[in-house]
């Protein structure tokens, strides 16, 4: 992927908001969980729980590495209304999500105004300048970039993701993964996909380790990219430009 390809149309985001506004206005809950269009609050709250039982529960060993959870904060890109933020801050000691919509985000921190360690922001659809010089214990995404109509769009948070994340910690997070979704950024709903060989490339690219991928040509597929610390990167480095070989030879 050259430079060319890695820019997005400069009204992408623009049309990203404006269309999730529009979704939000009209039925906030249904399109952040589309199983049921008569969600009521606890119930819509309740389905969150279940997720983070599901999808974070399972990776908590990975996810903490010895950390104690009440100490950790916490990024979830694509909030939405707080479906899960609110389950995530049960678990741990900070969360913050960001969203494109700020209606979503407007309806979420409403619900959510009882939980005061739940902070949810509105951030311009392809970064996290937002967030300011905050950092993070880990990062997750789910049924979120399945919806981001352009891969360069994806990679941007990747690298942003990179950029605030400690350290030792994992990025968990879903991609569309099936070959024959054709993406347009004229469409807000069908995302772009990811194939296998473009998410070893963008964990490459983008100073992440792919730890698994499953799911692979599937509309859930979930990865695991991990942010090596120093000492990690270093032996790496030094392994990478034959350093270690060197050392065994002599």
């Amino acid at each position: 992927m050259d430079s060319k390809q890695r820019a997005w149309r400069p009204d992408t985001q623009k049309k990203m908001r404006a269309d999730w506004d529009d979704r939000a206005r009209e039925n906030a809950f249904y399109y952040i969980a589309s199983s049921k269009d008569n969600w009521d609050p606890a119930e819509f709250y309740a389905s969150g729980e279940q997720s983070v039982e599901e999808i974070i529960r399972p990776d908590m060993d990975e996810i903490c590495r010895g950390r104690s959870p009440a100490k950790m904060r916490v990024l979830e890109i694509g909030c939405g209304a707080g479906r899960m933020t609110r389950a995530l801050a049960g678990i741990f000691g900070e969360v913050h999500g960001v969203d494109v919509s700020g209606e979503m985000v407007a309806q979420g921190r409403e619900l959510l105004a009882d939980i005061p360690n739940a902070h949810l922001h509105r951030n311009n659809g392809a970064d996290l300048q937002v967030l300011g010089d905050l950092r993070f214990d880990f990062a997750f995404s789910f049924i979120v970039f399945q919806h981001i109509p352009s891969q360069a769009i994806i990679e941007n948070y990747i690298r942003e993701v990179q950029r605030v994340l400690r350290p030792g910690s994992l990025f968990k997070f879903q991609v569309q993964g099936s070959s024959k979704v054709t993406a347009s950024e004229e469409d807000t709903w069908l995302g772009a996909p990811i194939s296998p060989s473009l998410a070893d490339e963008l964990a490459e690219r983008n100073g992440f380790e792919l730890l698994r991928g499953e799911g692979v040509e599937e509309q859930y597929f979930w990865l695991w990219y991990f942010k090596p610390d120093r000492l990690q990167m270093w032996c790496k480095a030094a392994e990478a430009n034959g350093w270690f070989e060197g050392i065994r030879r002599r």
